[in-house]
């Protein structure tokens, strides 16, 4: 088991041991292609790395066999291309089976990996292309992603090569035409093509709620990092199939769907699906019989529409979520008709899992937990001093200089300022507001920027969205401070409304009073108003300044 050699100690008697006696071994040369993919290649040949289907019953299972056999190729023709250590390629593959072999192809190179969403237009394409200097495109073969590229092509010069999922096209390279002609070997690089642990592996532009998206910088420590995402929060098996839904544009890809599910030895369950219908999905984790399950919350709350109990889920045995707070009423409908409780998680795009319900945890609903063993996390007040349990704080990983947590960003790729600005003092704050309780729970209030500060009253949008969405009216909702020339802001509801219920004023006083029952009277939304659907950005997460800012500008004409 490939674990041993990473973790000396693999089972815990309780959180607290775990805390406080996790460690990892992490050798200097540490490289996920050659050490996890190809080491199990070796140990047991035929040993099950990925299952993939999509909606169109294709259906293909690869072995890690296969999965080394197969990057070596690619890295052999990446290299054709001028693809070196330290060279950049962006991957717009969606759920493609190819996205692991090119991602383990381009770590066993050294090259700088930067996944893309298929949603990216022109101008995501350009400022991404002249931000990272990239070299390479491989894109899943989709008429729009491959009309954006080429629109996008003339304003970024430092890129090469376009490679494309299909057929060959003009200005683009097929991928499987090309790499069927390289060899199957690929030796391990050495002297300064070698890879070290310190070098970058992945960079992740982030979602870009405030402002244009940042490049979050890893090193090839990061997947060592996901071994407590994997193994102690989504508790996947090894030889069990588990699934994250997520599209490979995004770092929750690297958190459930390739890293520390494959130290583990768990096998990827990927379902590439067209769009998201919530019953295909269901079908899907009863015919696979999954062992392990990781969805948003938002999934979760348009499954919970559908008829659930008609569906066998009795093989899954941990389901998870983070992306976006659980809300309580989710987590209750979810328990009543599967029997499973949903053990929340935290992170973002610059780490791994820092707060999850881990296994010797009884969930609370509408807690994320309590902090992973890798992070030193407090909670601390405005002016800098640490809360009492029960009082609102800014979440502070502490202490990096004296131990700098595996799977932490190590910088702003490309920007050292920002670098230094961010981290040099020894501490990360990535400003999001938690209260935690008087049992060690952390409860997520709200970015510092979403708490609503209404007459005297400081506000956070998740109790209240929590209290809306228990209502059967109430499908997604997003709490907001809308201007008020009186109290300053006052709390606004923006929700979209579940089949079968239509706005009214009726229905507008009926959700105030219902979240006057539900929680204090004073938070309840003095305004709501009713959408088709909420402002996302490309990962699924609602944009609460989008709406903040369209409010400033309506009360400004």
């Amino acid at each position: 088991m490939l674990l041993n050699k990473y973790l000396p100690r693999i089972e815990f008697d309780s959180y607290e041991d775990f805390k406080q006696n996790y460690r990892l071994n992490i050798p200097d040369d540490f490289n996920f292609g050659f050490d996890i993919v190809d080491e199990w290649a070796k140990q047991e040949p035929e040993k099950k790395a990925l299952v993939w289907c999509d909606d169109h019953e294709e259906e293909k299972t690869f072995t890690f066999t296969d999965i080394s056999r197969l990057s070596n190729q690619a890295a052999n023709y990446f290299l054709s291309l001028g693809i070196r250590k330290g060279t950049v390629v962006m991957l717009i593959l969606r759920r493609r089976w190819e996205y692991w072999v090119c991602a383990v192809a381009l770590h066993k190179i050294g090259a700088i990996l930067i996944p893309g969403s298929l949603q990216l237009a022109k101008k995501d394409l350009i400022y991404r292309g002249n931000s990272a200097k990239i070299h390479t495109m491989i894109c899943v073969d989709d008429p729009y992603v491959l009309e954006q590229v080429d629109e996008a092509q003339p304003s970024v010069p430092s890129i090469q090569h376009k490679i494309v999922i299909g057929p060959a096209r003009e200005g683009w390279h097929s991928f499987h035409d090309e790499v069927a002609a390289f060899s199957t070997e690929f030796a391990r690089p050495t002297g300064a093509a070698a890879t070290t642990a310190k070098d970058t592996m992945i960079v992740y532009f982030t979602s870009g709620t405030t402002g244009d998206p940042k490049m979050v910088q890893h090193d090839y420590t990061h997947p060592l990092g996901h071994i407590v995402t994997a193994k102690y929060w989504q508790q996947v098996q090894e030889n069990k199939l588990h699934m994250s839904v997520s599209d490979s544009g995004w770092a929750k890809f690297g958190w459930g769907k390739i890293y520390g599910q494959w130290i583990c030895g768990a096998v990827i369950f990927a379902y590439d699906m067209d769009k998201f219908v919530p019953t295909h999905l269901l079908q899907k984790m009863q015919d696979y019989k999954l062992t392990t399950f990781c969805a948003p919350p938002t999934m979760y709350r348009f499954m919970l529409q559908e008829d659930v109990a008609s569906y066998d889920l009795s093989s899954i045995e941990n389901f998870a979520t983070a992306g976006e707070p659980l809300n309580p009423e989710v987590f209750y409908r979810w328990k009543e008709l599967t029997g499973k409780e949903i053990r929340e998680g935290f992170g973002q795009t610059e780490g791994t899992v820092l707060l999850a319900n881990f296994p010797w945890i009884d969930p609370k609903p509408g807690s994320t937990g309590k902090p992973s063993p890798l992070y030193d996390i407090v909670l601390q007040k405005d002016d800098g001093t640490l809360t009492a349990d029960g009082e609102q704080g800014v979440l502070v990983m502490q202490n990096l200089n004296k131990s700098y947590p595996t799977g932490l960003f190590v910088g702003y790729y490309q920007n050292p300022e920002m670098t230094k600005e961010i981290l040099g003092q020894g501490s990360y704050c990535p400003h999001d507001v938690f209260m935690r309780d008087s049992d060690g729970y952390f409860w997520f209030v709200g970015r510092n920027d979403d708490v609503i500060k209404c007459s005297g009253y400081r506000i956070g949008p998740f109790e209240v969205e929590s209290a809306l969405i228990e209502h059967p009216a109430v499908l997604e909702c997003a709490i907001t401070a809308a201007p008020d020339p009186i109290r300053g802001q006052v709390v606004k509801a923006t929700v979209v409304l579940t089949k079968g219920y239509t706005p009214s004023d009726a229905l507008t006083k009926e959700l105030q009073n219902h979240v006057k029952h539900t929680t204090a009277p004073y938070k309840y939304p003095r305004i709501i108003e009713y959408v088709d659907e909420l402002p996302k950005t490309l990962g699924g997460k609602i944009k609460r300044a989008q709406i903040r800012k369209e409010d400033e500008n309506n009360q400004n004409k």
